[in-house]
């Protein structure tokens, strides 16, 4: 699962409020404070949800035990362009002649 750490960390890379996360994965502002605070030991199907959301937006969890634990923001898809046969091509651009 994840870590508190990890939640304000995807939370802050996003720049969401506790509101936004709260209401995209369902749960009251006052859980998500508490479970972010370590004030208590959410369900797994809680944090399933937030877990859900957060990668849903583009935000990838990484870490260990050993090594420690992190939230990643993954870039966002390049919008398509062109027929998808290929790379797009840039038209070249056009010159006037001065005159």
């Amino acid at each position: 699962m994840i870590t508190a750490a990890q939640i304000r960390a995807g939370r802050g890379l996003l720049k969401w409020t506790q509101g936004v996360l709260a209401s995209r994965a369902a749960v009251s502002v006052v859980t998500l404070n508490m479970i972010e605070s370590e004030q208590v030991q959410p369900r797994n199907r809680t944090l399933a949800a937030i877990r859900t959301v957060l990668e849903g937006a583009g935000i990838r969890f990484v870490g260990d035990d050993q090594e420690g634990y992190g939230a990643i923001l993954r870039p966002a898809p390049a919008p398509a362009t062109g027929s998808g046969d290929g790379p797009a091509q840039k038209s070249p651009a056009r010159r006037t002649a001065p005159g």
